[in-house]
């Protein structure tokens, strides 16, 4: 057993949603050999990726890839483990407006297509990559409208995304004559649909051709603390396998099953391990989740997944 004693004189702050998978973190059911962690609850979690890349307020942080990816090629100090705490399939995060016109993803082209947030949101850049590479759409034709500024301060979006829409809700947008958006969106009027028809059938179809299970978020540590202590990349790696052993058995037992659960129950009987650690068994999805982000201008150059994680849990799994 290796010593942790520069990490008993104090906790380490980490700040992750609360879900099924991550409980057994939170509540303290799982110990991390020789660590503290002090939970600090942010809500939503989205939030806690703008503090931490803007400001590094957290030890250990959960936060969605492409933000880190964004981080990553402005510098920021900042390693992921390959731990991935939330996944879905984003065929269903493209929305329209019934009486826009809009009938099938090409339809898209040359108009102005809302975004939930920020652009380089990872549920819009995975909604676009899927646009791009499975319904031939040109990107570059459509004028991104986002609702947010960017997580990282210092990125520089493409001409062709506009923030003057800034502060309105997508909602709102696509009430007021944008006829479609992108993004985590939950209709709430019939003349709002989903554009791709039964999209979770469609995302699984997604996976079986292309092996590519979409990653959303991942858990970054500073890099002043994996400078200190190398294994605390292994140890957390470690105490997160130990939590999700935890939630996939609650998951086995089928009793008392909240919404995200029976998602992460009908996603498993298409993937097999609903939430897969490591960089092997995620290697085509990071691949996959770094083009796009070159494609749609969120990074400059790609990341080989060597580059993305230390080099201590490259072979975990």
């Amino acid at each position: 057993m290796i010593p942790y004693g520069i990490y008993r004189v104090r906790p380490l702050k980490i700040a992750i949603g609360s879900t099924g998978l991550t409980k057994p973190i939170i509540d303290g059911s799982v110990q991390s050999d020789g660590l503290e962690l002090q939970y600090i609850h942010v809500e939503p979690i989205t939030s806690a990726f703008r503090r931490m890349v803007r400001n590094l307020e957290f030890d250990i942080c959960e936060m969605a890839l492409s933000t880190y990816l964004c981080a990553k090629s402005y510098g920021k100090p900042i390693t992921a483990i390959p731990v991935f705490l939330k996944r879905s399939f984003h065929h269903g995060s493209i929305v329209c407006n019934v009486n826009s016109g809009i009938k099938t993803p090409k339809d898209l082209e040359g108009r102005t297509v809302g975004v939930n947030r920020g652009y380089t949101v990872t549920t819009g850049l995975w909604a676009r990559g899927i646009l791009q590479t499975e319904y031939a759409v040109d990107l570059k034709s459509i004028t991104w409208a986002a609702t947010d500024d960017e997580h990282v301060a210092e990125y520089q979006a493409p001409a062709n995304v506009d923030y003057s829409r800034r502060g309105k809700s997508v909602t709102d947008l696509l009430r007021s004559g944008i006829g479609a958006a992108v993004g985590d969106i939950r209709p709430d009027s019939p003349d709002i649909q989903r554009l791709i028809p039964d999209a979770r059938e469609a995302g699984f179809a997604y996976f079986r051709r292309t092996g590519v299970y979409p990653i959303n978020h991942a858990v970054v540590i500073k890099d002043s603390l994996l400078q200190e202590e190398p294994q605390l990349a292994h140890v957390l790696f470690r105490a997160f396998e130990k939590a999700k052993k935890i939630y996939l058995a609650h998951l086995n037992a089928g009793q008392n099953l909240s919404a995200a659960d029976e998602t992460a129950i009908a996603n498993m009987q298409v993937v097999g391990d609903p939430f897969s650690f490591g960089v092997n068994a995620n290697r085509k999805a990071i691949e996959t989740i770094v083009q796009f982000a070159v494609d749609q201008k969120i990074i400059a150059k790609a990341f080989r997944p060597e580059d993305l994680f230390p080099p201590n849990t490259l072979d975990l799994e």
